[in-house]
């Protein structure tokens, strides 16, 4: 459920309050992302620092810690709630600096690509080099193979054994 800048003003302390006003719509496109970085860090202090506060209430309440201040925690919804309006801050700075990484990947990958375009168009046609036509010239030429024996030596050879094997004429 979305909640209303009163709110945020009720929940939040004013150094907080201040915090979380960076992180809407038109005032956090407009930082710079050192201070977008910036603002990420202190808003996870402050929410860890609601978190832990919440969580010391909670055992205050179900009596398993000794109170921390004068006296007892009785409920830990207002803590709860201020952490989970700071959280939802943090969500939106994320959003936003994730934003800016996809759109500098994107614009490095178009200066990239430009770039190898014009390094294409620079170096030419490369079929300048080539021959104008398809044909071969003189086609394939033949290599003698000296492995094998010269022609017909072969059947008389390969004949002998197997007609000495047999004992018959052929």
């Amino acid at each position: 459920m979305s909640r209303t800048r009163r709110d945020e003003a009720r929940l939040l302390s004013s150094h907080e309050h201040e915090l979380v006003q960076q992180t809407h719509h038109p005032a956090v496109q407009g930082l710079s992302d050192s201070d977008l970085s910036d603002l990420i860090k202190r808003l996870r202090e402050q929410r860890d620092r609601a978190r832990d506060v919440s969580r010391q209430q909670r055992r205050e309440v179900r009596g398993k810690a000794a109170p921390s201040g004068t006296r007892p925690a009785t409920d830990n919804s207002g803590t709860k709630e201020k952490g989970a309006m700071l959280a939802a801050a943090l969500k939106r700075t994320s959003k936003e600096r994730e934003r800016r990484r996809v759109s500098g990947a994107r614009q490095e990958l178009m200066s990239n690509a430009r770039q190898a375009l014009a390094m294409k168009q620079a170096a030419g046609d490369p079929a300048t080099d080539r021959p104008s036509s398809r044909t071969a010239d003189e086609g394939m030429q033949p290599v003698p193979n000296d492995g094998i024996a010269p022609s017909g030596a072969l059947d008389a050879e390969g004949h002998r054994p197997v007609l000495e094997r047999s004992r018959k004429v052929r």
